[in-house]
């Protein structure tokens, strides 16, 4: 395989090709982290709103941890996986309190909240030129694709793209990139190709620039191999108690959707008896079902509904798309009903 010409190839081909989003070209090392974050666990073109958003309310660094969690995940809401915005946050006080910009480097990176491997070596990357490899699903993809892997470690992964960085820097001299941004550049170049060309169904291997040196262009969905990814079901109740003033919420705790507000909840056998009891119902009115898939769990969730005396307006507090989905249901069994 020509390491170089292969190198060539793929940067010239992202310089030609790459999509205009409103973080490439970003010089703001906040706005950059802003945007890998939320790619964390967000596609693209859902991103993009969400960016736009966030930067609107919290335009530094400094605004951000000026914030009450609240309203950082009030503008976070409906993007989901909402750690990411809460560790956003301690990571913004974090730094301010300390008086310093971002740490520029991959390493200092990885001891902020929420910053893992691939989140530090991007923003390192592309923020400060910081020659270190990012692997994401879409590189770990085109690596395997590239090698003919079929099930590659992560450790076998990573140190392919550690070389391939480490030979691009040595040849940094001879590859053309217009600002000058090569570690940055590579590692777009490489997610790039990923999520638009070496996709994981029907890839486009005829518009590849790297498929003259692919080993598995000919049965490129062979690599890698499906991971499987269990999902566990889980049997929820939902009560919704409303009234003239408003919606009783309460607090979540939690990793998944700590911080936010929602209606009260129960799983397992039992669920709805525990539910009046602890409202001291005596009943509540059946009104539908929603389902809910989060990353390893599926909800099934019975939704009841009963009067109760309420303050609470949901527009005014930050909830999952869960809660939404479920208040969506109830009042649209209500005006159903008049």
């Amino acid at each position: 395989m020509d390491s170089l010409e292969l190198k060539k190839n793929l940067l010239e081909w992202y310089q030609l090709h790459k999509r205009k989003l409103p973080w490439r070209g970003e010089a703001d090392p906040y706005k950059i982290l802003l945007s890998e974050v939320l790619l964390q666990q967000t596609r693209v073109e859902q991103a993009i709103p969400y960016y736009q958003r966030f930067l609107h309310q919290f335009p530094t660094l400094a605004a951000l941890a000026q914030a009450d969690q609240e309203d950082v995940l009030k503008a976070w809401q409906g993007c989901g996986y909402y750690a990411r915005a809460r560790n956003l946050h301690k990571l913004a006080r974090q730094v301010v309190a300390l008086g310093q910009p971002l740490p520029q480097t991959s390493i200092e990176l990885r001891g902020l909240p929420g910053i893992g491997p691939y989140t530090a070596a991007a923003v390192a990357s592309i923020a400060f030129g910081e020659p270190v490899a990012a692997v994401d699903g879409n590189v770990r993809r085109v690596l395997s694709r590239l090698y003919a892997w079929e099930n590659p470690t992560p450790q076998q992964v990573q140190e392919a793209a550690d070389t391939l960085m480490a030979e691009l820097v040595y040849w940094g001299g001879e590859v053309n990139t217009p600002d000058g941004s090569l570690p940055g550049d590579w590692n777009q170049a490489l997610m790039e190709l990923g999520a638009t060309v070496c996709t994981p169904h029907n890839p486009s291997c005829g518009a590849c620039p790297v498929a003259p040196y692919c080993l598995g262009k000919s049965h490129p969905e062979r690599y890698p191999a499906a991971r499987a990814r269990p999902q566990k079901s889980l049997e929820v109740v939902a009560l919704v108690l409303q009234g003239p003033s408003g919606t009783y919420l309460e607090l979540r705790q939690g990793r998944v959707l700590g911080g936010l507000w929602g209606v009260p909840m129960e799983e397992g056998p039992g669920a709805l008896e525990r539910l009046l009891a602890r409202f001291r119902l005596e009943k509540a009115e059946p009104v539908g079902t929603v389902r809910h898939d989060f990353t390893h769990r599926k909800l099934n969730i019975q939704v009841y509904k009963a009067p109760y005396e309420a303050q609470e307006n949901p527009e005014h507090r930050p909830l999952s798309r869960l809660d939404r989905k479920i208040l969506k249901l109830v009042e649209t069994e209500s005006l159903r009903l008049l």
